[in-house]
């Protein structure tokens, strides 16, 4: 089952996507956060018993980030081995997390913004991001599968002099619009998180290619680590890290330009496509 967001008559809802169409779900929730809260995480059941409206061809659908915006959204760096490899580095022992502001999220479509105050080393991130169904608080690895309401792609953004120039990272990686998330959800049912191809372009050249099997810290096993700390709310999400072929490793680097566009495919779940710009002054 793929969950969408898109605008009808100017306003959000929450949508099914089924083939090439897109049918408005009539429902008082208009993201996922606040229908996984009162679902209790049985997604595909509240879902099933919701009568749709009528359908709109997917090529004409206004589509917005498919979560809105979620209470936390966090991020696992260096998680794929080749990645770790190509900066150099020795795979971690244990997770590495950073947050992700919130309004960095944007949707299809909307224009990544390269910063007036930091255009020059803007980077793409291509991910596979965890969308949680219910409260996750102490769950095994085991049991995570059961508090994962989906998954959708996430473009981690980055601007690298500022994540280099502290030892954190989240200002580098939290500017408005450096959260591009969708093109939807596909429930937890449809997919293997671990066994999927992952490509990013920019401007139609392929800059990463690489399969999720590559995680160092799967899916479950990063609920389990977050959880065994603090509670994840439903509709928390969690990118899941990102593999070789980031910009800042290419020789010479190949970051970000204004007309650029950054597409992520990611098999089992679609395309999330965003153009990138100048910001607007």
């Amino acid at each position: 089952m793929r969950i969408a967001r898109h605008l009808v008559d100017g306003q959000p809802a929450l949508a099914v996507v089924t083939d090439q169409e897109i049918a408005t779900l009539e429902s008082d929730h208009t993201d996922l956060p606040s229908l996984l809260e009162a679902c209790d995480g049985d997604l595909r059941a509240a879902v099933e018993a919701m009568p749709t409206g009528p359908t709109t061809p997917l090529d004409e659908a206004s589509l917005l980030s498919p979560v809105g915006r979620p209470p936390t959204i966090l991020a696992v760096g260096l998680n794929y081995r080749a990645h770790a490899a190509e900066g150099g580095r020795e795979p971690p022992k244990v997770p590495i997390i950073f947050n992700k502001h919130h309004h960095c999220i944007i949707g299809p479509s909307e224009p990544i913004h390269l910063p007036a105050a930091a255009p020059d080393m803007v980077d793409y991130e291509g991910e596979l991001a965890i969308v949680i169904g219910r409260a996750a608080r102490a769950v095994s690895a085991a049991d995570a599968a059961d508090y994962i309401a989906g998954y959708t792609i996430m473009n981690d953004v980055s601007v690298r002099d500022w994540q280099r120039a502290s030892p954190t990272m989240m200002m580098g990686k939290s500017w408005d619009t450096h959260g591009p998330c969708g093109p939807w959800m596909v429930t937890g049912d449809s997919i293997d998180p671990h066994n999927c191809r992952l490509v990013t372009e920019v401007s139609g050249e392929v800059r990463q290619d690489a399969k999720t099997d590559d995680l160092i810290f799967d899916c479950y096993e990063i609920v389990e680590h977050l959880s065994t700390a603090f509670t994840l709310e439903p509709g928390t999400v969690i990118a899941t890290g990102t593999p070789e072929g980031v910009g800042a490793f290419w020789k010479p680097p190949a970051f970000l330009s204004a007309g650029d566009d950054v597409s992520i495919t990611i098999e089992g779940i679609g395309t999330l496509t965003n153009p990138v710009i100048a910001e607007p002054v």
